[in-house]
């Protein structure tokens, strides 16, 4: 567990429609074994917590969510996308959404603690808050700080043109998407650099770009084959793979999933429904899937033509019970939500739909929604 990275990655230091999807359900769950899906105590299990409550023990595997809004216009009632894994005291934080620093010291988290971060892909509301973690606390002495630089795994270039204004290149990758955001702020830096505070922001991380292996032929024109899961990044604590999804234009857009002594959690990332996440997940204790209510999308006001998009490139809440039947996860739950505004969605109706989607697809196990600071336990770990 030397944390290098495999075939298929670059690093610098520095700088399926719901037919197939309810088809690959019932072939997985003929071929499964579906004991431990039932019964009052499952593996994963959800509560709430207070506010800026630090975790009781820092042994086992915990999720806490920082924020469960999808897409990029701020909403008042939930933060931006985030998550972080914690297993045997240090953080692993999955995806930057809106105020994911301030989330994550809200959670009574600590930064020396954090380990690494992982981007599922490059979308703004997924990255917004990434060059914050280096920027605020990277080289910052004591409890709002880390020391020692942390992993940075992260998609690498997609190799389209860029069609920013003024643009002659094509779209940065994770490595370079630091680099750029690091000159960006080159004068905060030289100010404090020069006053003897702080760190070069980018010299406080390892970034890596991900890329998946040459033979899945995946490619900007064909971005999520059906494909095996590949390695990512291996630790004292975790062993992180990683397959693709389809989220439209956005390649490469890849879903996560840890293993470790203490259980094994997967994150979706943005993604319609695909096989790929089945395989990714299969037996998996907790899956947290990104989710869309499609039913509700027309109240948005958006043009139509938007709306046929949002549903493409995203999973309906009703096709989560057979994805989890499908993939034989002990638990699921819901987050990335869109619509995010409750006068629109309520969250009484997302648990309702949430429960059909589980009868349904004969999913037994745990169907949770997602809220801001909910924490999850994983494995051996009981309910608070």
């Amino acid at each position: 567990m030397d944390g290098s990275a495999p075939e298929g990655h670059r690093d610098d230091v520095r700088g399926l429609s719901r037919r197939g999807l309810l088809g690959i359900a019932g072939a997985t769950a003929a071929a499964a074994a579906m004991g431990g899906l039932v019964g009052g105590s499952t593996p994963a299990q959800a509560a709430e917590t207070l506010p800026g409550r630090k975790p009781t023990s820092t042994a086992g595997m915990l999720v806490t969510l920082l924020g469960t809004a999808g897409g990029p216009p701020a909403q008042a009632d939930r933060y931006g996308i985030s998550s972080v894994l914690t297993v045997d005291g240090r953080n692993y934080v999955i995806d930057c959404g809106r105020g994911a620093v301030s989330r994550y010291m809200r959670a009574g988290l600590s930064m020396p603690d954090l380990t690494a971060i992982f981007l599922t892909h490059l979308h703004s509301d997924h990255t917004v808050d990434y060059f914050a973690f280096p920027l605020l606390a990277g080289g910052v002495v004591g409890a709002q700080g880390f020391l020692s630089p942390i992993g940075v795994w992260g998609p690498g270039a997609s190799g389209l043109p860029s069609q920013i204004s003024g643009a002659t290149g094509t779209t940065p990758g994770t490595v370079e998407m630091t680099r750029l955001a690091n000159e960006s702020f080159a004068a905060s830096t030289t100010f404090f650099l020069d006053e003897h505070f702080f760190a070069d922001p980018a010299s406080m991380l390892t970034v890596h770009d991900v890329l998946p292996p040459a033979s899945a032929g995946a490619s900007a024109s064909n971005p999520a084959p059906t494909m095996e899961p590949f390695a990512v990044m291996e630790d004292d604590r975790v062993k992180v793979t990683a397959t693709l999804v389809p989220h439209g234009a956005v390649w490469p857009a890849l879903a996560y999933r840890f293993d470790s002594d203490h259980g094994s959690v997967v994150f979706s990332g943005d993604t319609a429904p695909t096989p790929n996440i089945i395989r990714l997940a299969a037996g998996a204790d907790l899956l947290l899937h990104e989710t869309a209510d499609f039913a509700a999308l027309p109240k948005l006001g958006y043009p139509e033509a938007v709306i046929e998009h949002i549903k493409l490139v995203h999973t309906d809440v009703g096709d989560l019970g057979a994805i989890a039947k499908a993939a034989d996860v002990r638990a699921l739950v819901a987050t990335h939500l869109s619509p995010v505004d409750p006068s629109v969605v309520p969250d009484h109706v997302w648990r309702k739909k949430l429960r059909e989607s589980g009868r349904a697809a004969g999913y037994d196990g745990r169907l949770t929604l997602g809220s801001d600071l909910m924490r999850i336990e994983v494995g051996t770990a009981r309910r608070r």
